[in-house]
């Protein structure tokens, strides 16, 4: 029975510790505070008690207070709820003048149309000539003279008002003012942007609003945003950069053969990207040099063996009116000679020794002609080598970033077609000049031959 006893007791004391843990846990104790040492199972019983007495209280407390403050937030409440009407019958009378101002509205906008009359339609004309104006103006290279107009003009586009005849003069200053200058040829000072990035204030030779130029006579383009003028990083031809040194050099009054872009730019951009001689045959990459090259060594073998058979033939023509006194420095010279060396033979020994002596001479004549005959073949054969690489080249291309981007094959496509002319342009002159070369080698034989054919003739008719 004791043992029983003690049992229920301890579960009344776990199941009050359980209950008060918690309650407890709301309240803090001073600091400072130390709790009691617990040595019996009565001073547990009466600890327990004490924190259950304890949090008993502090919930009182709480209540107390909730059920103090629960007429402050009634008082909040209803004063929210006030304020709220207040606001509630302002909405009302605002949503009304909203309504009476929106009606008075439309009636002045009516009035205001009435009232402008033909004014609205100058109004419309004035912003639409000013917005057109001030579109074009900015991308006028006169701008670069004249600046500050295209704000002056953007503005009056965009203003809501009707213009003042201020502005309706200014407008029509502007307006004088681009028509005058669109007819000048006229040297002024400005702002130069060079392709290193640097400013300068130079020479500027405007012509209209067309072309402008540098004092060195460098194509210009114009910076609209900054209203300066810059140098071309890459300028057209030669012969265009002639005509702007002409325009340059020109004096006031002068009338010179010079150039214009009617385009404003467009033109010459495209002037800008044609790609010059050298570009084309860089082009043609390896085996474009290679032809080149091949040109030049026949063009200078040609020109030494056209020259020096050209001399020959002069001196074998001489030699031909004088045949009686042979001269060692010609081809018929020493074929005479051989003649006169021989004259007691037989006909036939001597038709021998004179064949002889023109066999001899025949390296010297055709000397070189074949080799420029080779040259001639070999170019158009390499032309179609560079356009087989070329293509080679491109399929390569295609194969890898496919024909969306044409410029990815041009460079293909370029070899191609540079080499093939490339190839054409030198051998149709090596082809002509090895003509030239083999019929003036021809001619001297045939001199030579008749002369031998003379003299064989007129000693077997001696005999």
């Amino acid at each position: 029975m004791k043992k029983f006893t003690e049992n229920k007791i301890i579960i009344l004391v776990s199941f009050l510790s359980i209950v008060a843990f918690p309650l407890s846990s709301f309240a803090q104790k001073e600091e400072n505070e130390t709790p009691a040492e617990v040595t019996s199972l009565e001073q547990l019983i009466l600890k327990v008690q004490e924190e259950a007495l304890y949090d008993t209280e502090e919930n009182r407390q709480r209540i107390a207070k909730f059920v103090a403050e629960q007429d402050t937030q009634q008082t909040i409440l209803d004063k929210t709820l006030a304020d709220l009407k207040v606001e509630e019958d302002r909405a009302v009378v605002l949503e009304k003048e909203f309504d009476e101002n929106d009606v008075k509205l439309s009636e002045l906008e009516d009035l205001k149309a009435e009232r402008l009359g033909a004014f609205g339609e100058l109004f419309g004309v004035v912003r639409g000539t000013a917005s057109e104006m001030g579109a074009q103006i900015k991308e006028s290279i006169i701008s670069g003279e004249l600046s500050g107009r295209h704000e002056t003009l953007t503005n009056l586009a965009k203003s809501q008002k009707l213009p003042s005849n201020e502005e309706l003069e200014l407008l029509w200053f502007h307006l004088l003012e681009e028509m005058k200058a669109q007819g000048e040829v006229k040297r002024f000072t400005g702002t130069i942007v060079d392709t290193d990035g640097s400013f300068s204030e130079e020479d500027v030779i405007r012509v209209g609003p067309w072309t402008a130029f540098d004092r060195r006579g460098n194509f210009l383009g114009y910076l609209p945003d900054d209203e300066r003028y810059r140098v071309l990083g890459r300028q057209p031809q030669a012969r265009f950069l002639d005509l702007g040194d002409n325009v340059v050099d020109g004096d006031t009054g002068d009338i010179v053969k010079g150039a214009i872009d009617p385009s404003r730019g467009a033109i010459l951009g495209l002037l800008i990207q044609t790609p010059g001689l050298s570009e084309r045959v860089s082009q043609g990459g390896v085996v474009g040099y290679i032809i080149i090259g091949l040109l030049i060594i026949g063009l200078l073998l040609s020109a030494e063996r056209i020259f020096r058979l050209t001399i020959v033939s002069r001196s074998v023509n001489a030699q031909s009116k004088d045949v009686d006194n042979p001269n060692d420095d010609n081809p018929l010279g020493r074929v005479l000679s051989a003649y006169h060396s021989n004259q007691s033979a037989d006909v036939e020994t001597l038709e021998l020794k004179l064949d002889d002596a023109i066999l001899k001479e025949l390296p010297a004549l055709e000397r070189g002609i074949n080799f420029i005959k080779l040259l001639s073949s070999v170019a158009p054969l390499l032309g179609l080598l560079g356009t087989v690489t070329g293509m080679i080249v491109t399929f390569q291309a295609i194969t890898l970033f496919g024909t969306g981007d044409p410029k990815l094959m041009a460079g293909g496509i370029s070899q191609a077609l540079v080499t093939t002319v490339l190839g054409l342009t030198a051998a149709i002159p090596l082809v002509l000049l090895h003509s030239v070369a083999q019929q003036r080698s021809r001619s001297i034989q045939q001199v030579l031959e008749e002369q031998s054919a003379g003299l064989i003739a007129a000693k077997a008719e001696s005999r």
